[in-house]
């Protein structure tokens, strides 16, 4: 199964949603497994750049996405949404070098280094100081996934490109993940907006091709250690 090569995983997710659109269906997966799922959202929307209203809104629909699928808890670092390269990198180093200590996750799963949000770059950069390998515990497996809206954004030969060579199947749980990803109705897009139930139903028919599968999410292998 899954969930025994994963063991418990943390996924970090630079805002609400990235968790979803780029492994949820994998989560969904491990949780139906019986896997130790926990998620972590690094970011949160901060005035007055963000109204209240609409901050306490996606908190809500992280809840109930999460809940649909299976994950059995969620942990919120409050640092300001597309704020952190004004943040202190030893105050986010911090913070999630203690989450991953407590945690001390088998797998760690993480936004990918090229993204065109800066957020997701940091993000990345920050999880991988929290996970060096020098300590008594330590992730042993490193996955980067894709983010629609974020990563197919990116400048192809100036910044990392996406190029996967891990894939999970998501057949059976592909529909856990769209109504997941539905709960976050404030996030929606219609279609071709790469925020659209039906481009993220085209993704995972895109990957789980290439590996002859129904539907899949992608992974690029950071590190594994055997």
């Amino acid at each position: 199964m899954l969930s025994d090569v994963f063991g418990r995983t943390l996924v970090i997710a630079p805002h609400a949603d990235d968790e979803v659109l780029g492994a949820g269906g994998t989560i969904a997966r491990l949780a139906s497994e019986g896997a130790e799922v926990r998620i972590v959202i690094v970011t949160e929307g901060k005035p007055p750049h963000y109204a209240s209203e609409a901050v306490s809104r996606v908190r809500e629909e992280a809840r109930r996405a999460h809940a649909i699928l299976g994950v059995g808890r969620t942990d919120w670092m409050g640092f300001p949404a597309a704020g952190l390269a004004e943040t202190a990198v030893s105050d986010l180093n911090r913070s999630l070098f203690e989450i991953v200590s407590a945690y001390s996750p088998q797998t760690l799963l993480l936004p990918f280094v090229g993204d065109m949000h800066v957020d997701h770059q940091i993000v990345f950069t920050s999880a991988l100081v929290a996970a060096r390998p020098h300590q008594e515990q330590y992730p042993r497996l490193i996955l980067a996934y894709e983010t629609l809206s974020e990563t197919n954004w990116n400048a192809a030969y100036v910044t990392p490109s996406f190029i996967p060579h891990v894939f999970i199947d998501i057949e059976e749980h592909l529909e856990t993940k769209l109504e997941a990803m539905s709960a976050f109705q404030s996030q929606l897009r219609p279609t071709p907006h790469e925020r659209s139930i039906e481009t993220l139903r085209a993704l995972a028919t895109l990957r789980g091709a290439t590996v002859f599968s129904r539907a899949a999410e992608a992974f690029v292998m950071v590190r594994q250690v055997l």
